[in-house]
């Protein structure tokens, strides 16, 4: 039993055959759990639309970096009463991305704090969208005292040294589909040195297809392929990588398992 711990099945993408795509991930792949995202006003309705009608999939609501310059003062206090919703796990994704700079770096940063703000306010863990920008996520992480609700690093792509910063801050690592190319060494040497109880796996679909099926759209079913990847890698069973990882995102976003 999977858990695909960040997917996106809300998007344009699904559109003619979402349904069909769920129950492959369930029927064919043993995928048991998925934590679906919403990041901006669109999507965050979409979302929750999906976490109402179908029990094993949760969600989890917040501002993409990428949007970070439309973000108003109404979105966050709207974010914040939705986050009584019995299937709302997180606030995510948010972060910071410096390789599109869609929206200006200190808009960004200061959309950053003000969601680990709220997410310390009431009490949610935290996804985390970080790219080509460490350095100041670690610090933002710190000086918000992020720590108190944790979270996980989506997609991780830093190295070792980076990842036992954000293992320090409380944080799971995210794998996805990357760890499964053949020449990438980096997601390759973090899925064997994470600590397994810290480990979480995701597809991120319809983005970063794993291999055999890269250069077509990703589905949530997918995760399978990273989980066996990544249990290849540290010499263990599916089947025991599954209930692992399976194990660390209930814990992690508070859900029975």
């Amino acid at each position: 039993m999977l858990f695909d711990s960040h997917a996106h099945l809300n998007d344009a993408q699904f559109d003619k055959d979402r349904e069909e795509v769920i129950r492959r991930a369930q029927e064919e792949h043993g995928v048991s759990r998925v934590v679906n995202i919403g990041y901006n006003r669109e999507t965050i309705r979409t979302a929750l639309a999906l976490a109402d009608r179908y029990d094993f999939i949760y969600a989890a609501i917040g501002w993409h970096p990428h949007d970070a310059k439309e973000m108003t003062d109404d979105d966050l206090t709207w974010i914040e009463s939705l986050t009584d919703h019995p299937k709302v796990v997180a606030l995510g994704e948010m972060g910071l991305d410096y390789y599109w700079d869609n929206s200006p770096r200190d808009v960004q940063q200061e959309v950053f704090r003000r969601q680990i703000r709220l997410a310390r306010k009431v009490g949610l863990p935290i996804i985390i969208h970080d790219r080509d920008a460490h350095e100041d996520v670690l610090q933002i992480l710190r000086e918000e005292k992020a720590e108190e609700v944790g979270g996980v690093m989506h997609c991780f792509s830093g190295d070792w040294a980076f990842a036992q910063h954000c293992l320090d801050l409380n944080f799971y690592i995210g794998l996805g589909g990357p760890v499964t190319f053949k020449n990438a060494k980096l997601p390759k040497e973090i899925a064997q040195k994470v600590p397994i109880d810290r480990l979480l796996i995701e597809t991120d679909c319809p983005y970063l297809t794993p291999h055999p099926h890269r250069g077509k759209r990703n589905e949530t079913g997918y995760v399978r392929l990273v989980a066996q990847a990544i249990a290849e890698l540290r010499g263990m069973t599916l089947e025991a990588l599954a209930e692992h990882t399976t194990a660390n995102a209930c814990r992690l976003f508070g859900i029975e398992a």
